[in-house]
């Protein structure tokens, strides 16, 4: 049956499939670290028909088939599977249409996100997604993770920026629902099956995405707090005070702050003096004036508070890129530091400061040559939290480390995914976020859309 599959594959893609070894490296794993796997097939169409052929094939010869974006993704999900297909997006790259009445962009899943970005504001318009990875991750992983990123506080998850989608289910049928229309309420709401799945019911191929006004300018802060209460404090006025016009809030514990401009000569430590915490505000409006005073006044208010310690506020665009670099500066990761267990969780926000402590003192105390990184969209519940034990080199003890947070993380009320996704790695664990009901109906949402399981195999759940 293998050799027949072979054959099919070729007869139906011709150049646009490769076999064992002449599959490039790249296509072989994802950035969560895991082992590379060659799989028997790398798929690259370049159309949605291509797709759905080879979903046909691999539905009726019973064979594995692992979506690939961008191949960021932190949790093992684009990893391929041994004997199986590695489908790539990476040629049906391209922007189909933008419509500047609706305020939508119609996409390839293939496409950058800074692609996409750029595009809205060359349109006058604005795309409210942004990730550090945003010239590496593609938009329909995103929308596959339902990725979050840095201005979730204001615009939300992937999946509020999405209208529409055209998907390919596992037996290769092609639904189309390329809706651009804000309201449509005619039956379910079939994109959101498919958004957050993580390439386990069906293959994104295209997308209608939302667009926003483009704010006029945008203006950034970067803050010194004393500690989490000061920074809470901060929240807590920036969101009664600016309203829509906080695009971001960002948080770095200066175990992230200090190792990261310690070690990246090329980032500019903006404040001088240590810090409990440092925050990154984010303005955003259709004034640069207003933005810029509005933002002025909240310091000026929250240093005499006691809240802020010491802020520097942006004059230029150059500046604010300045400022957000050592934010951004995550991408660096694989020359600082060796083999990294990685989280991405969420928790009450009232409770992340403790849970960081906690986690931080746990590793420390356990192995004190432990680099343990804390950071985190806290405006929106995320942290994120990333260690490596130097004296241990490759042999990183990735299980204990993940009992550790995630039990941490458990007995706060927090969920082991906030935005990167289950994937592989945190599949053994989703049981601690998810009731046995819930989980359920998963498995049955799962059987009734793949009932032979290819799409993803052995990802996100156990069945």
């Amino acid at each position: 049956m293998r050799e027949d599959f072979i054959q099919s594959l070729n007869e139906e893609l011709g150049a646009d499939v490769l076999f064992g070894a002449d599959i490039p490296a790249r296509f072989r794993n994802d950035w969560a670290g895991l082992e590379p796997v060659t799989p028997l097939a790398l798929v690259r169409p370049r159309t949605t028909e291509q797709i759905s052929a080879t979903l046909r094939l691999c539905d009726r010869f019973k064979i594995s088939v692992v979506p690939q974006g961008g191949l960021t993704g932190l949790a093992g999900g684009a990893r391929p599977i041994e004997g199986g297909v590695a489908l790539s997006l990476d040629r049906m790259n391209g922007i189909d249409e933008i419509d500047p009445v609706m305020a939508t962009m119609t996409v390839q899943a293939g496409t950058p996100l800074g692609v996409i970005q750029r595009a809205a504001e060359e349109a006058g318009l604005f795309f409210g997604l942004d990730l550090g990875a945003r010239d590496s991750c593609v938009i329909g992983g995103n929308l596959s993770t339902n990725a979050g990123g840095n201005r979730v506080i204001r615009f939300g998850m992937a999946r509020e920026h999405v209208l529409g989608l055209e998907v390919v289910l596992p037996d290769g049928t092609i639904v189309r629902s390329l809706n651009k229309m804000l309201k449509n309420n005619a039956g379910y709401d079939l994109k959101q099956l498919f958004i957050g799945s993580e390439g386990t019911l069906g293959i994104i191929t295209r997308a209608v995405l939302r667009l926003q006004a483009k704010p006029a300018a945008l203006a950034s802060a970067l803050c010194g707090c004393s500690g989490f209460p000061a920074m809470l404090e901060l929240l807590k006025s920036a969101r009664l005070r600016m309203g829509s016009a906080l695009i971001a809030f960002e948080v770095m514990w200066p175990s992230f702050y200090d190792f990261m401009t310690g070690n990246l000569p090329e980032l500019r430590r903006a404040l001088s003096e240590p810090h409990g915490i440092y925050v990154l505000i984010e303005a955003g409006g259709r004034d640069a004036d207003e933005n810029r005073t509005m933002l002025e006044h909240i310091l000026s208010d929250a240093l005499e508070e006691g809240w802020v310690s010491d802020a520097v506020l942006s004059s230029s665009e150059r500046e604010a890129r300045e400022l957000w670099a050592v934010r951004d500066s995550v991408s660096e990761y694989g020359r600082l530091m060796g083999p990294q267990t990685a989280f991405d969780v969420g928790l009450p926000t009232s409770v992340a400061g403790s849970v960081v402590s906690e986690i931080e003192a746990a590793m420390k105390n356990r192995w004190p040559d432990a680099i343990a990184l804390s950071y985190g969209h806290i405006g929106d519940s995320n942290l994120h939290f990333v260690c490596n034990i130097p004296s241990l080199g490759n042999s990183q003890p990735h299980k204990e480390i993940t009992e550790l947070v995630f039990t941490a993380v458990g007995r706060a009320g927090g969920t082991i995914s906030a935005e990167h996704g289950i994937g592989l790695l945190k599949k053994p664990y989703l049981k601690l976020s998810r009731t046995p009901q819930e989980l359920a109906l998963m498995e049955r949402i799962k059987r009734a859309i793949d009932p032979n399981n290819i799409l993803n195999t052995g990802k996100v759940l156990t069945i």
